[in-house]
């Protein structure tokens, strides 16, 4: 499978390259500072910006699918709006392109608990607020899109460093919790879950999330 991963040097980005390049798919692999893509079997790394469209039309053209992981980065200003733009930039170039299926990694703020999205919660940390509230809202930006094969995956609310273990639990609005209340994974297992969706998709035009 071709596909391109969108912030390919992030947490998350740099997970998803390593899986789909341990798949012997073919990686193109965009972010702003390509020195720090991993340079592994398959992988193409490409400077972009995702507020050039006419770039990312032409490197999406021919693809099989689309990984969104674009970060507008947690200290940016103007991260509320660069993020929906950014978004909604790579939505419209993998339309132009004629690619029908992209994945986006959003976060976990727009889950619900009881009724509730956790990033309206009073718990939830001021730190990750803006960012949260962007992937949330840009995600009822993406319920309205019918051309493409979308899928938007909310990650567990403890997203970190691990292993790969390939066995985890997948949900659709509610976070997965562990037997221990927790809702956890690991950033190698989540890149395990966006390649397995792209592979054998099971989520299309929906949002899931995974947790163990």
């Amino acid at each position: 499978m071709k596909i391109v991963i969108i912030g390919a040097t992030g947490f998350v980005g740099k997970a998803l390259v390593k899986e789909a390049s341990s798949r012997n798919w073919e990686v193109t692999a965009i972010a702003r500072d390509i020195s720090k893509v991993p340079d592994l079997p398959g992988v193409n790394a490409v400077a972009a910006d995702v507020s050039q469209s006419e770039n990312l039309v032409a490197l999406f053209k021919g693809q099989d699918a689309i990984v969104n992981a674009f970060n507008a980065g947690w200290q940016n200003p103007n991260l509320y709006q660069d993020f929906i733009d950014g978004c909604k930039a790579i939505q419209q170039a993998t339309k132009e392109a004629g690619v029908k299926r992209l994945v986006v990694i959003g976060g976990a703020g727009s889950l619900f608990i009881d009724g509730q999205q956790l990033v309206d919660s009073a718990e939830f940390p001021e730190d990750w607020k803006v960012g949260a509230t962007a992937a949330r809202d840009y995600l009822t930006i993406l319920r309205t899109e019918k051309e493409l094969d979308w899928s938007f995956l909310s990650p567990a609310i403890e997203l970190v460093p691990g292993e790969r273990t390939g066995k985890f639990r997948i949900g659709t609005e509610h976070p997965v919790f562990n037997q221990d209340g927790k809702s956890v994974i690991s950033v190698e297992d989540l890149a395990v879950a966006v390649i397995d969706e792209l592979e054998k998709p099971a989520h299309i035009r929906e949002r899931f999330t995974v947790g163990y």
